[in-house]
């Protein structure tokens, strides 16, 4: 396996990049300032392997929509695309004055009327307005928002890729499930292989549990460890590509009185979801389907976007009228958690990565679910 830091495929950065261009003129942005890290690999295709974990925000890249030029933060050349001139680039500093000496010699930083940023701290809202004298800063993380939502082909074929890994992680974790193993040695099966697939980056560690019999939002108290009769849900997932892919699934320890109902009831809530993807849908049709079936809608969202992190649309019933005003769209990538529970049997958790096209929706993911 290669350990060589590489950007993104040309084409792939190339079309977020235009969408990401679109979407500044269709918000009457002139540059647009970037700091997290999801929107700076949109913009510039380059992996920044330095910047992991939690940070204030930073000027990391700007993109100025009169020359398409992009200005990136970056302490080396090495994974950053070739159209990305090596005079681009600046190094970190800790002096927070000379990031903005350089933002001001940014061509169009003088004359530009409106600048966008994805976030902003008390410091840089003082110091930006010394780069863009003229400019008025406003949220530049909406037109991120409305660019990132809808995926093109080549993204789809990425989040493929990366969904591809997380089911084979699922695979190994479903393949150890017995009595007695516990809670951590599922997850770490799971974790192995995903890395022996390519992908040292889980989305999460919390991969598998013990649902509970006696409540319906609740892991068991069992002490971390599978019991007979239990029914473990695993949620598999990875970043893979910078691009987030992920599975959910329930499997049961040796017979589990009720799970073949339980899992009926699944199937009828997934029909109605399934229904609810199509183009040009109200997104909070997901949310009535939970009422259709006869469901309680789960606390995590029933929906939200697939991509390079948590992408929008966002549906959950803590917020219906967002949900309302939704709408979805060719190109969306969601993934559709099901949840349905019963006292003294347990949840069947199942989460599917689905493709809203013209022609209706395209479940990406391919995982089997126990039969009984």
């Amino acid at each position: 396996m290669s350990t060589e830091v590489l950007p993104d495929d040309r084409v792939l950065r190339c079309r977020r990049r235009q969408r990401a261009l679109a979407e500044m003129a269709a918000h009457d942005l002139d540059i647009l300032v970037l700091g997290r890290q999801a929107n700076v690999r949109y913009v510039a295709g380059a992996p920044q392997l330095w910047v992991a974990g939690t940070r204030p925000f930073g000027p990391t890249c700007v993109l100025v929509r009169a020359t398409g030029a992009i200005h990136l933060l970056s302490t080396w050349d090495e994974g950053v695309p070739d159209d990305i001139p090596h005079e681009n680039l600046y190094g970190i500093c800790w002096n927070p004055l000379n990031v903005i000496a350089v933002l001001e010699r940014i061509e169009g930083a003088a004359v530009a009327r409106r600048v966008g940023t994805d976030a902003l701290s008390p410091i840089f809202a003082r110091l930006l307005p010394m780069a863009f004298p003229n400019a008025e800063l406003v949220d530049g993380e909406l037109t991120m928002r409305a660019a990132r939502r809808i995926k093109t082909d080549e993204e789809v074929a990425v989040l493929r890729e990366a969904i591809a890994v997380a089911e084979s992680g699922l695979a190994a974790a479903v393949s150890e499930l017995r009595p007695g193993v516990s809670e951590q040695t599922l997850a770490g099966v799971l974790l192995e292989a995903l890395a022996a697939g390519g992908v040292s980056t889980p989305a999460n560690q919390d991969v598998a549990w013990v649902t509970s019999r006696d409540h319906p939002w609740r892991r068991a108290d069992g002490g971390g460890h599978v019991r007979d009769g239990d029914l473990v849900a695993f949620s598999s997932g990875v970043l893979a590509g910078g691009y987030i892919g992920e599975v959910g699934r329930t499997w049961p320890t040796a017979d589990v009185n009720g799970a073949d109902l339980l899992y009926c009831r699944w199937d009828r809530l997934w029909n109605r979801l399934i229904a609810a993807c199509r183009p040009d849908a109200e997104a909070g049709e997901l949310l009535a389907a939970y009422d259709d079936a006869g469901e309680p809608a789960p606390p995590m969202p029933v929906a939200r976007g697939l991509g390079m992190g948590f992408d929008p649309p966002v549906i959950t019933q803590r917020l219906p009228l967002t949900a309302a005003d939704e709408r979805l769209e060719p190109g969306m990538v969601l993934a559709v958690t099901g949840y349905v529970w019963e006292p003294r049997v347990g949840a069947v958790f199942g989460r599917e990565a689905v493709l809203i096209t013209a022609d209706g929706p395209e479940v990406l993911t391919s995982s089997p679910f126990w039969q009984a």
